[in-house]
């Protein structure tokens, strides 16, 4: 039996019978990660002796018990390095705590196991702004695996990891998961505590599971969600049995269909697969109609307003004082003023990558005086008319399905040089940030390109705190 190929609901039920141990599972892992994340790039590093440590005393009685979980390198493990994949921190940062979801998992029984590859603080959507290393589509090594979560959907594609936790600000779970294969559900805005989370945009920021099926993301859900004291933004709300959302019945639910969403710019092979998902679904007793969110051509000037501005005034923190790498600059410079300025623009410079660069640039200028409210105020504003379009959606229907892309992976480079083509791909899943819903990405088939077959994701958006819902549609579909 190789345990690196199993869902975490197969391993538990392996752990039960005797058939395997957890120390058995990460060796499994550990031997499938040599043998194929070379080509891969899924992963910065892992330590198996600290994971063998704890899979000593492991409860394999508790939810998660022993169950390995590969970690999103931006999500603070105790005595691990958290590089967010950025020459500014990577090697020169080990976190002092655990992040709330993994003191959760631990609290589950899960081990935390690796550390994934990313765009760099989260910033892109093809994992080629990783600072360290490219990652690369376990289908086809010569595409992206999607971004920024592009090691976190790899890894669980690849079958070197059982699953892995990613954040989502703009797409970066449900987009990174259509284009690998996997599901990816990002939860609702407060739904997950986002402390010892590095923030890229605080308020579009959530983390979410990347796993092999529905039942084991809605495992992970259940340690995952819930209050915390420590992020104000956290939702104190009671959080429900997620795995009893698995195999029922979605007879009679009402499903919207965005027109702007099957638009021109689709993918024809793209749009073929996800119609034919919703087919399925109506052979299911699912009732379709279609409804409008107007406001969706706004979505990525709005997203990118606001997702910069809040990046600059994050990752203004990273300036070589405290922590993180520290540029030398020698005896150049003696005044104590210009050797501050200069040590700051040094080591800026490089510590990070041109997509952080551009960013920051981009988010600084917007809040600037004489452009905030012409562009920060604005883009607030019109981001409550995105929100008001959902709210009114879901008073007709009670989820609304729709691509998670409009294309399937694309190759390495391809559109590298052109941020705003790369930017534009994140057109069906941005709205869902914006307005603080839930979403889940489910595989719903692969389009065949020069002789590789590549995954398409059908997108499931939900009310707020509608994960229960999500998680019920999604199976649905997945098992039907």
């Amino acid at each position: 039996m190789n345990a690196a190929e199993l869902t975490i609901s197969q391993l538990k039920e392996a752990y039960r019978s005797g058939d395997l141990s957890p120390a058995d599972a990460l060796r499994s892992i550990a031997d499938a990660i040599d043998e194929k994340d070379g080509d891969i790039g899924g992963y910065l590093e892992y330590d198996l002796d600290l994971a063998l440590s704890m899979a000593e005393k492991a409860d394999i009685k508790l939810p998660l018990g022993g169950i390995p979980i590969a970690i999103k390198d931006l999500i603070n493990v105790k005595g691990q390095n958290c590089g967010c994949a950025s020459k500014i921190l990577t090697g020169n940062y080990n976190s002092p705590y655990d992040a709330t979801v993994i003191s959760n998992l631990r609290a589950a029984g899960a081990i935390p196991f690796g550390r994934t590859n990313m765009d760099e603080f989260a910033m892109g959507s093809s994992n080629e702004n990783s600072g360290i290393k490219k990652c690369r589509n376990p289908h086809d090594t010569d595409r992206i695996p999607g971004g920024s979560s592009g090691g976190s959907a790899a890894v669980v594609a690849a079958n070197t990891a059982i699953a892995s936790l990613g954040s989502d600000t703009g797409g970066s779970i449900r987009q990174p998961a259509s284009h690998c294969g996997v599901v990816g559900l990002k939860p609702t805005y407060g739904r997950v505590s986002r402390y010892g989370l590095v923030a890229f945009a605080s308020s579009l920021d959530q983390i979410g599971p990347m796993t092999k099926t529905v039942e084991d993301a809605a495992l992970l859900m259940n340690a995952l969600a819930g209050p915390d004291i420590r992020d104000s933004t956290c939702l104190d709300e009671p959080v429900p049995d997620y795995t009893k959302a698995i195999g029922q019945d979605i007879k009679g639910l009402k499903i919207g269909l965005p027109k702007e969403y099957f638009a021109k710019g689709i993918d024809p092979e793209v749009e073929k697969k996800v119609r034919a998902a919703v087919q399925k679904l109506e052979a299911l007793g699912a009732e379709t109609v279609e409804i409008s969110l107007p406001n969706t051509e706004h979505a990525v000037a709005t997203y990118y307003i606001i997702a910069t501005a809040e990046a600059s005034a994050n990752l203004s923190r990273f300036d070589g004082v405290r922590y993180g790498h520290r540029a030398d600059i020698g005896d150049a410079v003696s005044d104590d003023e210009a050797a501050l300025i200069t040590h700051y623009k040094k080591t800026r410079a490089e510590g990070f990558g041109p997509e952080v660069k551009r960013r920051i640039l981009l988010g600084t200028y917007v809040l600037s005086s004489g452009y905030y409210d012409a562009y920060y105020l604005r883009a607030q504003k019109v981001r409550t008319l995105i929100r008001e379009d959902f709210t009114k959606a879901y008073e007709k229907v009670d989820l609304i399905a729709s691509p998670v892309s409009p294309t399937p992976a694309f190759k390495i480079g391809e559109k590298s040089s052109d941020p705003l083509a790369m930017y534009l791909a994140d057109i069906y899943t941005i709205s869902a940030n914006l307005a603080g819903i839930c979403g889940i990405s489910v595989p719903c088939g692969t389009v065949s390109e020069q002789g590789k077959d590549l995954p398409v994701g059908l997108q499931f958006l939900g009310k707020p705190l509608g994960e229960f819902d999500l998680l019920k549609a999604a199976h649905a579909y997945e098992a039907g």
